[in-house]
Formats: C-alpha cells, structure tokens, sequence
C-alpha cells in the first residue's frame, strides 16, 4: 500500500484546467519533493488531498483511505498551507491546545505534546506572546507545529521554507528530514535546491499533469549530462561569438551563453575538456573560468518542463 495514491485526478476552475489527469504514487517513508512552476496545480492537489477541495474527476487515497472520507482521512495527515493564519489573540500554547482539544486528545497528552512541538520548531520562548506579533517565519514554524500535533502519519506542506531566512530555512529542513522515521512527507517548493537536500523521491507536474516521477538519485542518473562552465572577461564579445559560432563536435550536446560566460553540455567530458582548452589556447581568448559541473536536479528540472512545452 502506498501512502498516498492519486489515479487520473482532474480539478476545473470554469474553463481553466488546474489539474488534468495526474497519476502519482508516494511510497510510504519517503520525503517526497513535489516540483513544478507556479501555477502547475501543486497547491490545487494539496488542497484535494486534504479535503480543502474537490475533485472534478479522478481518484485520491491517503493510506488507503477516500479522501473523500474527511473523518478518517483529518485523522492521519497533518497539513502546513504555504501561508498559515491563526487567531490573532491566541497564544502558540493556546494554539496547540485548541488543535489537540480538535483531535479529542487528553488534557495532559496535548499539553505535554504542544511543549515538546514549540521546542523542536524553536518557538519555547515566545510560547505565551500573542501570534498577531510574530513575524512570518515565526507563523511558518508554529504552522509545523500544529501540523504535528495530531502525531500523523502523512504530513502535507506547502512551500513550508518560502518565508524563513537562510538559517531558518535550514533548521526546518533538518527537523523536516528527521521526521521521515515517524511519517511520510509530501512537500510542495519550487526550490530545487531544497529538494536536492532532504527529498529521495521526486515528482515533477507542469500544466496540471505529472513529467516524471522517480528516486531523485535515479532521475539525475537517468538525465546525467555533463557541463562545462567557461567564462571569460568582458569585453569581448565578438571573438567570443566567432569561436562559439565554431564549436562543432561530436561529444555537443548543447550550447548556451548569457553575458560573458558560456555554459556547454558535453556526452564524452574527456575529450571535450581536451579539445576544448586547445581551441580556447589558439583563440587567445582572456579566460576567468574553466569549470566542470556535475548534474543537478535544477538541470533535470529545466529540461523535462522544457520539453513539456514551458511554463504558459
């Protein structure tokens, strides 16, 4: 059984096609990066997963279980939206308190349960000032918190890093990769970089339908294409364009330039480093940069949502 298991799911909003047939499946255990460009119908299959909308056709189960069944289905996820809102006059304690009271939890569990969660999101020390002042990192972490408080066994986020700093961002990364021992995690970004970073499964959905879904490891695998990086000093444009314009090879895959820096994808990098650093030696080109680059997901990314006709 699968944690989360979505055949031919479509959603329409009049005439616009939010989503249109995807067919995923998560394994259980995974952390899960689910990218795709704004408006790709990521938060639109978030929001079907969680019962916060409907489905116009198509399928979806959590664990098993309809989300059409509400009840069962509240029971066993926890869901952080990309901008979470509370009561304004309510404490973080009062917050975690009401949420457990929700999920019909005992006094002492849901408050012992709230101290543990505001510590691991680092929230203890303003746990009794009023949430209208936090700021919105400070909501995003609290938003964790509650998602939490009902021990899930699915957690759905929703761009759950956007807001935070740097240092924030990684600290809920951290605490979002060790909470893959006790739940699935489904998680929405277009942050590849973070994905690269915590996720060991991968989908991509562009206009509502999914690219390609798979282990991370074996999508960057199954796309790997070497880069060579060349940058040179300004100034020189026209020498630049001339020796690109005569860059034919075997081993070229493709050929990108933007300013002063050309970025070349390669099939044999031994022999394009070689005869590349010959030909750059007879053009008297001033180099800054000769730089080889290993596959990222940013690469895979790009490429699969080009070849599904971009972003509209």
């Amino acid at each position: 059984m699968k944690a989360i298991e979505i055949r031919g799911l479509e959603k329409r909003y009049g005439q616009v096609k939010a989503l249109d047939g995807l067919d995923l499946l998560v394994d259980k255990g995974s952390v899960f990066g689910f990218l795709g460009p704004n408006g790709a119908g990521k938060t639109t299959t978030l929001r079907i997963l969680t019962g916060l909308a409907e489905a116009s056709a198509g399928q979806a189960f959590i664990d098993g279980i309809s989300v059409a069944d509400h009840q069962k289905v509240s029971r066993l996820i926890g869901y952080l939206p990309e901008e979470p809102a509370f009561y304004r006059w309510m404490t973080p304690v009062e917050l975690l308190d009401h949420v457990g009271r929700v999920f019909g939890q005992p006094a002492a569990d849901r408050h012992k349960q709230a101290r543990q969660l505001l510590e691991l999101v680092g929230l203890t020390e303003v746990a009794k000032r009023r949430i209208g002042g936090f700021s919105r990192g400070m909501r995003q972490r609290l938003g964790l918190a509650q998602a939490l408080m009902n021990d899930p066994q699915v957690l759905l986020l929703d761009e759950p890093v956007s807001a935070l700093d740097p240092q924030g961002r990684k600290e809920v990364l951290e605490m979002i990769a060790a909470l893959k021992d006790t739940a699935t995690i489904f998680m929405s970004t277009h942050i590849l970089a973070d994905v690269e970073r915590i996720c060991d499964q991968v989908g991509i959905i562009d206009h509502g339908r999914l690219v390609i879904e798979g282990k991370r490891a074996d999508l960057l695998a199954r796309y790997h294409t070497d880069t060579i990086l060349i940058e040179f000093e300004p100034g020189h444009e026209g020498v630049l364009s001339t020796w690109l314009k005569g860059l034919k090879a075997d081993w070229l895959v493709h050929l990108s330039t933007e300013g002063g820096t050309a970025r070349i994808q390669v099939k044999d990098i031994a022999l394009a480093r070689k005869e590349l650093l010959g030909s750059l030696g007879r053009s008297k080109l001033p180099l800054l940069k000769f730089e080889v680059s290993t596959p990222a997901l940013e690469d895979v990314f790009l490429e699969l949502v080009a070849a599904n006709g971009g972003v509209k």
